[in-house]
């Protein structure tokens, strides 16, 4: 009798842990439908001006379907009419290819090297995860405003 009783009590506390979580779960959907909408979440994590020539940034942007991953962004800008205007972009390594934390956190940047020449050399290394450490840098060349890969 008391097995059968305390088997009530489980299947009882299943269902009702069941719909719990289904509830949970049909507002966290409806959260993440939300944030689907809303811009996808940016932060800046270098940027650097070669004079009066280029501006070059990088930029992590946050997935809209991962909540740990995240894509590079790198801008070049161009001087033009007393103000910075974007002239070229691209993207660092993968789409959705880095995690949004590291890249996000104090250390995110492992290398980030310009120089004022023309064509504008550009080498990128970032963090991967702390245990794993940097990524192999990726060279590109800014010429024109343009970025090409080195």
């Amino acid at each position: 009798m008391n097995l059968l009783r305390n088997h009530r009590s489980r299947r009882a506390a299943t269902a009702a842990v069941t719909l719990v979580m289904a509830g949970v779960l049909g507002t966290a959907g409806a959260s993440a439908s939300n944030a689907e909408t809303a811009a996808p979440q940016t932060q800046q994590i270098a940027s650097s001006v070669l004079g009066s020539d280029y501006k070059i940034t990088l930029t992590a942007l946050r997935s809209a379907q991962d909540e740990y991953a995240a894509s590079v962004r790198l801008q070049v800008y161009t001087h033009d009419s007393g103000r910075w205007k974007e002239s070229d972009r691209v993207t660092v390594g993968d789409v959705d290819g880095w995690y949004w934390y590291p890249l996000t956190g104090s250390h995110a940047v492992c290398e980030f090297t310009t120089a004022s020449t023309e064509p504008a050399p550009v080498a990128v290394s970032l963090t991967i995860t702390p245990s794993i450490g940097c990524s192999e840098p990726a060279h590109y060349v800014v010429k024109q405003g343009r970025v090409y890969a080195g």
